[in-house]
């Protein structure tokens, strides 16, 4: 029976790629990182969605801002304006977490060794995000490759495979991914500024605003906020 750990933010992407795994797996868990991101609100928000689903859930806590060196772990560093939040010759953009993601794998990868996953899904993409050097193909196959020597599938234990089924698309194809399987993105949180109600002004609320409105239809977050009286 293939068991599938989801590493789920609570955002527009692993939000779909939790309802993705859910439709594929026996099994589903989700696992949340609380790393010190000033927007983890979406840690809250992430429960919410796991047990509307009744899909178990585990937050892991780690302080990656000990590390610093962005804008998402550092509130003193202003988040960058949306024409500044791509890549350029000097590097990727201030919302870069060094080597998050490689992280999160890590600490995935020790997760299921322990409860017997066999499956970590990710709600990567790259097309319209901005150009972070961890969310690749590349990458992703070489982490694979990487967690497979350094756990128990070294000791000739069942593989760990990462999918990613989301890397080429961009945020309105994943989008109509989630709609078909029936996703629900009304609690989802995508607003680096760490409040429910999206400020509308930083590089990933633009990005969420401009995929739905290549969908066509209004953003779910938004008409719940309104029906609450939050806007």
């Amino acid at each position: 029976m293939k068991y599938a750990l989801v590493l789920f933010s609570g955002g527009l992407d692993s939000t779909t790629a939790l309802y993705w795994a859910t439709n594929r797996y026996e099994r589903v868990n989700a696992l949340t990182l609380d790393y010190g991101q000033r927007h983890r609100i979406e840690v809250q928000f992430s429960q919410k969605i796991a047990k509307n689903l009744n899909i178990p859930l585990k937050i892991l806590q780690i302080d990656l801002q000990q590390i610093g060196g962005s804008s998402l772990t550092d509130p003193v560093r202003p988040l960058p304006p949306l024409d500044r939040s791509v890549s350029d010759e000097n590097g990727p953009p201030s919302t870069y977490v060094p080597f998050r993601n490689g992280i999160f794998f890590a600490l995935a990868t020790a997760w299921a060794d322990v409860h017997g996953h066999t499956e970590i899904v990710c709600g990567f993409h790259v097309l319209d995000s901005p150009d972070y050097p961890d969310t690749r193909r590349e990458f992703v196959e070489a982490m694979e490759g990487a967690i497979n020597l350094g756990s128990m599938a070294a000791y000739g234990k069942t593989r760990i495979n990462i999918q990613a089924p989301f890397l080429d698309m961009d945020k309105a194809e994943i989008i109509k991914s989630g709609l078909a399987l029936g996703a629900d993105y009304s609690y989802s949180i995508s607003c680096y500024s760490g409040a429910e109600i999206p400020c509308m002004e930083c590089a990933s609320c633009r990005m969420r605003q401009q995929a739905w409105e290549r969908v066509g239809i209004a953003d779910p977050l938004i008409l719940r906020l309104e029906k609450e009286g939050k806007l």
